[in-house]
Formats: C-alpha cells, sequence, structure tokens
C-alpha cells in the first residue's frame, strides 16, 4: 500500500503525501508489536529508499522523533539526508505522533522563544503554524479515512481545519492506486467554501 500510494502520489504531481505510520497512543500496544512495527519501519526505508530518492521525493518524519529508539533515528535521518535536496513531492510520516501532542509541544515552543527574546508576541494562527511540526507546508486539502472509521484519530487536529474528509471502508493494507484516485475524484466534486457562501 506504501508503495503504490506514495508513487501513485508523486507521479500525480501531488506537492505533499503525509501517511501516519505509528501514534502516540500506538505504545499501548503489546511490547513485542511495537518492535515489529519498528523494525517493519527501518527495513521499509531501506528497501524503498533508492525508489524514493529517484522518484525526486523529499522524505521527512514528524511527531516526537526523539523519543524513538536511536536505531530508528538513525534510519529516518539518513533517509531525510539523502533526499533532502529533492524537489519533488515531499512525502510526510508522521510517527510517535498525535495532533494533541503537536499542539502541547507547539506552545512549548512558543514559551521558549518568548522567554529566549525576552518579549510577547502577538498570538495569532500564523505564529503558531510556524511552531508546527508542518510548519512551511500547507494544510491538507483532502484527508482520507480508511477502514470506514468515523474519527480523526488525532490526526494533524490543527491542520485539517477546513480539508475535505473522504471515508472509504477500504482497509489501508487493501488500498490501492484505484482507491486514491476515487479519492480525488471526489475530492474534485467538492464545492471548497472555507466557511464562506
Amino acid at each position: 500500500s506504501v508503495r503504490e500510494i506514495v508513487e501513485s502520489s508523486a507521479r500525480l504531481g501531488l506537492d505533499v503525501l503525509t501517511l501516519y505510520a505509528f501514534s502516540v497512543e500506538n505504545w499501548k500496544r503489546p511490547r513485542s508489536e511495537v518492535r515489529t512495527l519498528m523494525r517493519l519501519l527501518k527495513e521499509f526505508i531501506r528497501l524503498e529508499l533508492d525508489s524514493v530518492h529517484k522518484h525526486n521525493i523529499r522524505f521527512q518524519a514528524i511527531g516526537r522523533i526523539r523519543e524513538l529508539d536511536e536505531s530508528v533515528r538513525s534510519e529516518l535521518q539518513h533517509a531525510m539526508t539523502i533526499t533532502g535536496n529533492n524537489t519533488g513531492m515531499l512525502l510526510n510520516v508522521a510517527l510517535n505522533y498525535s495532533g494533541r501532542a503537536e499542539i502541547v509541544d507547539t506552545f512549548s515552543r512558543l514559551l521558549g522563544e518568548f522567554k529566549q527574546n525576552g518579549h510577547e508576541p502577538e498570538i495569532s494562527e500564523e505564529l503558531i503554524s510556524q511552531f508546527l511540526y508542518t510548519s512551511g507546508i500547507p494544510d491538507p486539502d483532502l484527508l482520507i479515512r480508511t477502514s470506514g472509521e468515523m474519527r480523526i484519530s488525532n490526526f494533524l487536529l490543527w491542520q485539517i481545519a477546513y480539508s475535505e474528509i473522504y471515508i472509504t471502508p477500504t482497509f489501508w493494507p487493501d488500498f490501492r492506486r484505484r482507491h486514491l484516485l476515487e479519492a480525488i475524484l471526489e475530492y474534485q466534486r467538492r464545492d471548497r467554501r472555507y466557511g464562506g457562501i
């Protein structure tokens, strides 16, 4: 699924694709399952990095990366370094991520900045956006929710304020290019008003 969706998104000319790979809450899973997920993540990066680089895709990880095992951080850093100068699609992988944790981290960084500079700037949406994990990246146009779930599962809470949401009954392991195209076609039929008439 990941390989096909990443390559298809790049070919379609999408600017950014963000995949929710591992949430802060996923640490509650059995230790053996967490170890397996981290091993699979490292294997995926090793196996797919050449293809990602060949397709001019820039890789980035967002979330509380510093809390991941050093071996995982090393693989992530290697992938970000190798693809750092690529100019195609940005592939964001959300790891040890939750929308609430991101907002907490954002305000912690803001407070640190204020204390360091000794002044209190005016708080605005633009200022907050500058301190998010996704700083400098446009907010998502489309959120695709697989497996028919009617929740956003603590994902990009700030950024999806005006995103269109597409829910599919297809489970992520079965999600393929045709499902992505169906979601995009549905999105193109929608009238986005951003709160206006």
